[in-house]
Order: structure tokens, then sequence, then C-alpha cells
């Protein structure tokens, strides 16, 4: 029987590369985010039948509930991705709080929102699930230079996973994170550009250092992050929860 995932924030990156992949493994996916013409977009170029689109803000608990619940009464939800994020780069002296509120808004309280939806339709429907978070390396290491509030919110995400793994195992949902590296997406070609400019360099000059902190010699692709999001969603990962899998060719190992 088909399996249906939400999928948040797969309107491009490392969350369109995770719908791709997890259809490609037979999921029925539910494309969102808060773009709606790039979920629809999305949604129409995945391998297979039955996927649908759906527009998402992750910071309201009225709309993760709304898309958990038609999901669930619809077509049974058996997985939950919460890969919505973004990001900013300032020197933290000079960071604005503003931009702190919208990190921590998307980042954290996103993942919470939409895990709690999810978990509670699961529960509801007796539906022993699994529901993936989008972490990162800096989840793991405050050694990252203008990132600040990014590096809080997902420190909060690696704490809120392990969280909800520990409440939601009495019902069978496994609850695990992704910690990706240097990804090469969008969101990191707007960061090389700021963090050139705040290190007084160039991007390709910050793309250097990037790749000569990864052992192995590449930067990291979305489909690399989207092949450790298929696995803790399989059978083969049925007894793991609660865990922050490293997924960037070694540049941080713990």
């Amino acid at each position: 029987m088909t399996k249906t995932v939400v999928v948040t924030g797969a309107g491009s990156g490392i969350g369109r590369a995770i719908a791709t992949r997890l259809a490609q493994r037979d999921w029925r996916v539910v494309v969102t985010d808060v773009n709606a013409e790039a979920a629809d977009d999305v949604a129409r170029s995945l391998p297979g039948a039955g996927h649908e689109a759906a527009q998402l803000d992750v910071t309201s608990a009225d709309s993760a509930a709304a898309v958990a619940a038609d999901v669930a009464g619809r077509l049974g939800l058996d997985a939950w991705v919460s890969n919505a994020g973004i990001s900013f780069m300032h020197r933290f002296l000079d960071a604005p709080v503003e931009r702190f509120e919208q990190t921590m808004d998307v980042n954290l309280k996103g993942v919470f929102l939409c895990g709690q939806a999810a978990a509670r339709e699961m529960v509801k429907a007796g539906t022993a699930g699994a529901i993936v978070n989008t972490a990162s390396m800096a989840g793991k290491q405050g050694r990252v230079p203008f990132l600040a509030d990014y590096v809080a919110s997902k420190f909060g995400v690696v704490g809120l996973t392990q969280a909800m793994a520990y409440e939601l195992g009495e019902h069978g949902i496994t609850v695990n994170c992704v910690c990706p590296g240097y990804v090469e997406t969008p969101m990191q070609s707007r960061e090389l550009e700021w963090e050139a400019e705040l290190r007084g360099t160039t991007p390709d000059g910050v793309r250097s250092m990037m790749l000569n902190d990864t052992p192995l010699g590449r930067l990291e692709q979305p489909e690399d992050v989207a092949r450790a999001v298929g696995f803790l969603l399989s059978e083969d990962a049925r007894f793991i929860t609660g865990e922050a899998l490293a997924v960037n060719g070694g540049a941080y190992m713990d």
C-alpha cells in the first residue's frame, strides 16, 4: 500500500530533492511550501502518480494543523519531513533582533508546530509513523561565522527532535533529524555572497574554504541529504529515534 509523506519547504533546494527522492521510492508526496506556485511546480515534476501540493506557512499553527488533518483524513499520514528553513548573515554584534525572531519562527517554531500537528494526527489514527527534521551541522557546533541566530535555531531543532522522540516513542512514532553541511542550494549561493562581503574576500574564496573543510573533497548536493532522509523514513530505520544524523562529508565529526 502506498504511504503518504508531507515535506515542508519543498518548493526548492533540499526540500525539492527530498520530495523527488521519496517519490522515486514510491511514496505519495504532498509537497508544501509558503510559495504555492513553487509547490505546484515540484508536485507536477515528481515521478509516479498521486502527488499533491499545498501552501503551508510553517509559522502558523492553524496552517500546519489544517494540512496535517486534511492529509490524514483523505490519504493517511505516514510520515512528515519538516525541512523549511531560512538564514541571514550578520556579525553577532550587528545582528538585528527582527532577523533573530524571523529565523527562530521558521527554523524552530515551524518544526515544533508541524511536528505537533503531524504527531497529533498520527496518534489519533494509531499510525506508527516517522518524522524527520532538517537541522544542520550548525546544530552541533557554534564555530559557524556570522550565523548566530541560525546556530541557535538548529541547536534547538536537535534538542526538540530528542524531546519529541522521547515522548512519541510510546506511540511507535520515530523522530530524527539530519544535519547537512555545505549544501549547494540557492540559500547557500546567497550565503556565499554575504560571507564574502563580511570576510572581505570573494564567493569563490569562501567556496574554497568550504571545500578545504570537507574531507570528501566536494560540496554537498541536495540529493545527499535526500538519500539520508529516505533511509530514516524506511523500514531499515524503524529502531532509530532521537538521532541527529550528520550528512556533511566529514566537515564536522562528533
